[in-house]
């Protein structure tokens, strides 16, 4: 399932999309914040040019668990954009995600890539958008893993 992720913050969101297996995120853009209109307008195109069947938007969780003032102002903003995504007809399944320290990773595994320090400020958002959706993916990944499997022998019984 192909999907695509935000890092939503006060002046821009970051955004990735995955491949079409569900097992690799990309970061894709940067959208700079103007109005909440204006934002869902650029990521319901996104959407449909990437052809996504699900959002995973960041939720800035506080190390305890707990959500603050921002996690907050990103719930409100994720609960303005599913009745944008209705009103566009958008059937998606819509993930908050624990994003606790993506921002940080991102930047590290920038900076371990050799980008340079314009380049990190200008696609930060994207690379933590990524973060947060590999993140994801791979908890994904992690829990059909986990999943017990029948053998044979249970299933029929023995």
């Amino acid at each position: 399932m192909k999907l695509l992720a935000l890092d939503v913050g006060d002046r821009r969101v970051g955004v990735a999309v995955s491949d079409s297996t569900g097992q690799i995120a990309t970061p894709l853009t940067v959208i700079r914040r103007r109005s909440k209109a204006e934002d869902f307008g650029k990521i319901v195109r996104l959407m449909r040019e990437q052809g996504v069947e699900g959002l995973v938007i960041g939720l800035p969780l506080n190390a305890d668990g707990s959500a603050g003032p921002q996690a907050q102002r990103v719930a409100s903003y994720a609960a303005a954009l599913t009745d944008a995504l209705v009103l566009e007809q958008l059937r998606v399944n819509l993930i908050l995600w624990d994003e606790h320290g993506s921002t940080q990773r991102a930047q590290a595994l920038m900076i371990d890539a050799g980008q340079s320090a314009k380049k990190r400020r200008q696609r930060i958002d994207a690379a933590a958008a990524a973060v947060i959706l590999q993140d994801y993916l791979d908890e994904q990944l992690q829990s059909v893993a986990d999943e017990p499997t029948v053998s044979e022998d249970k299933a029929v019984g023995g």
